[in-house]
């Protein structure tokens, strides 16, 4: 991708002139700029976008992929403790990322109307929610962790030892809310650089921390699987406390004052209203995840871990595609708060190019090397089998993930989180769950009929929300 110079090249040829703005628009994707996103050139408001936010999640896949190798030295027990607490984290995730996008389309919103000063106000509100959902899952998390385990269908080794990672993950869940609602405050008011160190400082103290809690050094006695826990925790939470004092410190965009650190209720009120939409798509594609885990549980602890891991593996490939996403929704809110729909529109089309010819690359890799990627992880010769099938399956439809995650997004920037609710109902709810169930379980097809299951619901669901994100309906949203 070429960027436009920011200053005329002395010397040289067209082709190191070229060189010097890519290297120049790098410098300021990654350090930030004060540019106006609605105005400036498009591919390289795209570009100044994408970048930090990319890099923020590959950071952030790169910890799972760590995360879960050093697990994955404690047995394939570990590894389904690991999976089975996801399924319920899933679920604070998707209030979290609910949320999140609905404090970006309301934040990009105000940016793009050249109101800063409410865009801080929102900010702060959205804090103050993030911090009030937390409360009741970690009472539940730290007192009832080995039911809720149970519920799952456990086995005695999670029962008598994996509760604790469970209890940590659960009851800490309030800074992965924080983490999640005040970077998408950054990314909503165009700083996107800030996003990602964050989320390199938080990871970074993950990678670091993991192996030396989980197998111990020199005084540091070995925690095992709880181990992995604590170091999540320390990490983000250590990157939370950064958040906060870039916030009140003042970004590229936005920046809060004491004087709006106080209770708003209408405020307050807006961004829930606007995020249930976005609480609601994520709770039904999650709460699809956690019946496909139960389904699998019942097929035994070998399709957990090879599913858990083929996901990690997934999610650490599709981090950048999920970041260029992310700069779709900043781009669709700011546009349309500038009045400017033809604008916002294309930046969609353009950056689901982008996600297609990635994930195109990467549909080779998970076709012709599945058994190497899961083989990485474990040395167990079921769970490497069940994870690689899982990765081939996916090669056939990653492309069209793509452009989901794209017009998703777009929907979710533009502040119309209801539509994409709708559309998870029935391709998750209506369709995935009993076609698993099916094929899985009534037909025998075991963990294989879960895994053509999440195709078959995954690539209708990419399709048909691309083809109603093309009708436009969305331009036409109030935030």
């Amino acid at each position: 991708m070429q960027l436009e110079p920011t200053s005329k090249p002395e010397s040289g040829t067209a082709a190191e002139a070229g060189s010097q703005s890519l290297w120049a628009g790098l410098r300021d994707a990654i350090r930030g700029t004060s540019a106006d996103y609605t105005k400036i050139p498009l591919r390289r408001a795209v570009f100044l976008l994408a970048v930090p936010m990319v890099l923020e999640l590959v950071l952030e896949s790169t910890f799972a992929i760590v995360d879960i190798y050093f697990v994955a030295k404690l047995g394939p027990s570990a590894v389904a403790t690991v999976g089975l607490t996801e399924s319920y984290l899933f679920l604070l995730y998707s209030i979290a990322m609910g949320l999140a996008m609905g404090v970006t389309a309301i934040v990009a919103r105000r940016i793009g109307e050249d109101k800063r000063e409410e865009a801080a106000v929102a900010a702060v509100q959205a804090i103050l929610v993030a911090l009030l959902v937390s409360v009741l899952p970690a009472v539940i998390g730290i007192v009832y962790a080995q039911d809720l385990l149970r519920l799952m269908g456990a086995d005695a080794w999670s029962l008598e030892h994996g509760y604790r990672y469970t209890q940590w993950m659960l009851g800490g869940n309030a800074v992965i809310m924080l983490l999640f609602v005040i970077n998408a405050i950054f990314r909503g008011a165009g700083d996107a650089a800030i996003a990602m160190r964050v989320l390199w400082l938080a990871n970074g103290l993950n990678i670091i921390l993991c192996p030396v809690l989980i197998q111990g050094l020199g005084p540091i006695p070995p925690l095992g699987i709880e181990g992995a826990a604590i170091a999540t925790n320390i990490g983000r939470g250590i990157g939370v406390l950064y958040q906060l004092w870039v916030l009140f410190h003042g970004g590229k965009h936005i920046r809060v004052l004491a004087r709006q650190l106080a209770w708003r209720g209408a405020v307050l009120w807006h961004i829930v209203r606007t995020s249930l939409g976005g609480i609601g798509q994520m709770i039904i594609a999650m709460t699809s995840w956690i019946f496909l885990m139960r389904i699998l549980a019942s097929v035994g602890n070998e399709a957990v871990a090879g599913a858990t891991i083929a996901i990690r593996v997934m999610m650490f490939v599709m981090m950048p595609a999920w970041g260029m996403s992310n700069a779709a929704a900043t781009l669709v809110g700011q546009s349309l708060g500038a009045n400017a729909a033809g604008r916002a529109e294309a930046a969609v089309w353009q950056i689901g190019r982008y996600n297609m010819i990635y994930l195109l690359a990467v549909s080779l890799a998970f076709f012709f090397f599945p058994h190497a990627l899961v083989g990485f992880f474990t040395g167990d010769a079921a769970v490497v089998a069940i994870g690689a099938e899982w990765l081939r399956i996916l090669s056939y439809s990653l492309f069209v993930y793509g452009w989901w995650m794209v017009s998703v997004q777009a929907f979710n920037g533009a502040g119309d989180t209801v539509t994409p609710t709708k559309i998870n109902v029935f391709f998750f709810w209506a369709l995935q769950i009993p076609l698993a169930w099916l094929l899985a379980l009534h037909l025998g097809w075991r963990h294989s009929g879960v895994f053509w299951a999440a195709f078959v619901s995954e690539t209708a669901v990419g399709l048909f929300t691309l083809w109603l994100f093309s009708r436009g309906g969305w331009k036409t949203m109030k935030v």
